[in-house]
């Protein structure tokens, strides 16, 4: 039961991780697309969970957790989610997100949230959130299959979020799209983890990367 529970707080969109900043390249989108129905927003989520969350962050945060407290290791996780990564936007709201996940678990006591943060400001670790994800949920207690699960649902709320405060759904629209959606990231987390990191959503990387040149904007990435 205490595994689910851990998850759970994981999984809140309360806990103070700095994933509130970022649209996950929806707001380009919708700026390159035009109105988006509840259709395309939901296929939209869908595709980043399969190309994107299940073949690269998933597989990130796998084998940094199986790294324990192999640090070095982590380290190479991080790096080749740097060099795998190919929009600029999505690096640095990687890093970003990663950086507050960290820093909050070294506030609250995590096992072996201290020694990454000291990596990462020394530049030996890029501290991409899969990554970071991987070490502190593992230090917090959380099992693996909860920590896939948690990374998949923020992935997903991350999209229903940053749709409504768009103005392409209402809230409740949003939570029916999440609703239809869990069956695709609960499918995708028992599929087998690839040996390789890599991702393929050329419509999200190329409105997030015209989007970062953008004077207004609601969103960083």
């Amino acid at each position: 039961m205490i595994e689910r529970l851990l998850a759970i707080w994981q999984a809140d969109t309360a806990f103070p991780s700095g994933g509130f900043a970022f649209s996950n390249g929806l707001e380009g989108l919708a700026a390159l697309s035009g109105p988006m129905g509840e259709g395309e927003l939901e296929g939209v989520a869908a595709a980043a969970l399969r190309h994107r969350w299940a073949s690269a962050d998933r597989v990130a945060l796998v084998r940094a957790y199986g790294a324990e407290d192999d640090l070095d290791a982590v380290e190479a996780v991080d790096r080749e989610v740097e060099a795998t990564t190919l929009a600029e936007p999505f690096r640095t709201g990687s890093r970003r997100n990663g950086a507050g996940l960290v820093a909050a678990h070294t506030r609250i006591g995590t096992p072996g949230a201290e020694d990454l943060l000291a990596r990462i400001r020394q530049g030996r670790a890029l501290g991409h959130l899969p990554v970071v994800q991987g070490v502190v949920w593992r230090g917090a207690g959380l099992d693996l299959p909860g920590a896939v699960l948690a990374s998949g649902y923020v992935a997903l709320t991350g999209f229903a979020t940053a749709a409504v405060r768009l103005g392409l759904v209402g809230a409740v629209t949003a939570q029916a799209m999440l609703r239809r959606l869990l069956p695709v990231l609960a499918a995708l987390a028992d599929t087998p983890v690839p040996a390789r990191i890599g991702s393929f959503s050329p419509r999200l990387d190329i409105a997030a990367l015209r989007h970062a040149r953008g004077e207004v904007r609601l969103f960083s990435n």
